[in-house]
């Protein structure tokens, strides 16, 4: 009995859930809200250890408009895993998107923190030119917060 629950529960041991099932669990939570259209796709974020990868997504005809990622080696110099190879992923799927006719995306996280990598690529993507209506009203916010 004990031994047919562990394999079912192989990430599950004593209540505890690794770190993994988690995030998918929040991701699965952010797709339930967020969904790319032929308007405004949907730019997904994926990070690993070493890598950071992100897609221009149309939900509504399952077509990936544009990708950028940090195994291209036209976009990472040294390493893959920090906040400047971030930053030039950012910037290359923002010039790659709008290229594509693309200027407004909904971003999903895809359940990581926004911080650090993720929270630089955003905010690259935003510099490069996506969203300018979001850079913007950051700028009036800090001007009546000063």
């Amino acid at each position: 009995m004990i031994a047919s629950y562990f394999s079912l529960h192989t990430d599950e041991v004593m209540g505890q859930k690794s770190r993994a099932t988690i995030r998918n669990g929040v991701h699965s939570r952010i797709r339930k809200k967020v969904s790319g259209t032929a308007d405004r796709p949907r730019l997904a974020v994926f990070r690993s250890l070493n890598h950071i990868y992100v897609q221009v997504i149309d939900d509504k005809s399952g077509r990936t408009l544009a990708t950028a990622s940090t195994t291209e080696k036209s976009l990472v110099s040294n390493s893959g895993g920090n906040i400047e190879a971030a930053k030039s992923v950012g910037t290359a799927i923002a010039q790659r998107a709008l290229g594509a006719g693309i200027s407004t995306v909904v971003y999903d996280r895809g359940g990581y923190v926004y911080h650090g990598r993720v929270k630089a690529l955003i905010d690259a993507t935003r510099e490069g030119g996506l969203n300018k209506h979001e850079v913007a009203a950051e700028e009036v916010k800090q001007e009546t917060n000063e």
